[in-house]
C-alpha cells in the first residue's frame, strides 16, 4: 500500500462580511496609533508653536540700543511731562535711566506705562500759582506740587526758607529760581540727576551744590539759579544729599522685599 504524499493545503473559506443590523456593512477597526495627528494633540502642537507675542520680545530684546533710539525715548519723556503724566522726579530718573539703558529691551520698559506718541493728551497738574516764597524772621517750607510756568522768587531774611521741586511739573524741562539769602538760609530740593546753572554773588555768604553729576551728553532737565547770598547761606541738594541716611534705609528695605 502505497503512502500518498502530503496534500496541498486547501484555502479557508473566506467570511462573509459582517452584517450591521441595518443591513449595511460593519466599519473595519482603524489602528489609533498609525492615524494622524488630529484633533487635541494637533491644537496642542500649533498652539506650542506659536510664536511669543511682539509686546513680549520687545520686553526683552537683547538688540543693543542705538544713540537715536535713546533720544527718541527721551523725546517721548518730555511730551509726557508736558502733557502732565510725569513729575518733575519722574521725568528726571527716566531720562538718567533711558541714557544708561544697553538694549532695547531697557528703553521699552522706561516708557511701558506711557501712551503711544500723538496719544490724547492727559490733564495737567494746576498751574503753580504762587510764585514767591519768602521767610522774615520765620521759616517756610514749601513742596511745589502744581505746573511752574515761570521764574520763582526765594527770600530769606534772617529766616529759613525750604523749596522742594521734586513732585512739580516742568513742562518746558527747565526752572528758574530767583533767591536771596541775608542773614538766613535758602535750601532748594531738586530730583537725582538735573543740571545745575548756578550764578550770582555772595558777601560774607556760602553758595553751594550738592548734587550728582548727570550723565555725560546728557539732555537732562535744567534747574538755573540766581543766587544772592549777604551773609547767608544758599544750598542746592538733591534727593540723594538730602536725607541721606532716610535714603538709605529706603534702599535697604526695597532690597529686603
Amino acid at each position: 500500500m502505497s503512502q500518498s504524499g502530503p496534500q496541498p493545503e486547501r484555502p479557508a473559506p473566506s467570511r462573509p462580511p459582517e452584517r450591521r443590523r441595518d443591513g449595511g456593512p460593519v466599519p473595519e477597526p482603524v489602528d489609533v496609533t498609525a492615524a494622524p495627528d488630529t484633533g487635541r494633540a494637533a491644537e496642542t502642537a500649533r498652539l506650542s508653536e506659536t510664536p511669543r507675542a511682539p509686546e513680549a520680545r520687545r520686553a526683552s530684546d537683547p538688540v543693543r540700543a542705538s544713540d537715536a533710539e535713546r533720544e527718541a525715548v527721551v523725546e517721548r519723556l518730555r511730551v509726557a511731562s508736558v502733557e502732565g503724566r510725569l513729575t518733575f522726579e519722574e521725568l528726571t530718573e527716566r531720562t538718567e535711566a533711558a541714557y544708561a539703558a544697553v538694549s532695547r529691551g531697557e528703553l521699552e520698559r522706561i516708557t511701558a506705562d506711557l501712551p503711544s506718541m500723538g496719544a490724547p493728551g492727559a490733564n495737567p497738574a494746576p498751574v503753580q500759582v504762587k510764585r514767591r516764597f519768602s521767610a522774615v524772621m520765620g521759616d517756610c517750607k514749601e513742596r511745589i506740587v502744581g505746573r511752574i510756568d515761570g521764574p520763582l522768587e526765594a527770600v530769606s531774611v534772617m529766616g529759613d526758607v525750604e523749596l522742594d521741586l521734586r513732585g512739580a511739573q516742568v513742562p518746558t524741562g527747565e526752572v528758574h529760581i530767583c533767591v536771596t539769602a541775608v542773614m538766613g538760609d535758602v535750601k532748594i530740593i531738586v530730583p537725582d540727576g538735573v543740571s545745575i546753572v548756578l550764578t550770582g554773588h555772595n558777601f560774607l555768604g556760602d553758595r553751594r551744590v550738592a548734587v550728582r553729576d548727570p550723565h555725560p551728553g546728557a539732555r537732562v532737565p535744567v534747574v538755573r539759579v540766581t543766587a544772592t547770598a549777604v551773609m547767608g547761606d544758599i544750598k542746592i541738594v538733591d534727593d540723594e544729599h538730602h536725607a541721606p541716611l532716610r535714603r538709605a534705609l529706603t534702599t535697604w528695605w526695597k532690597d529686603r522685599r
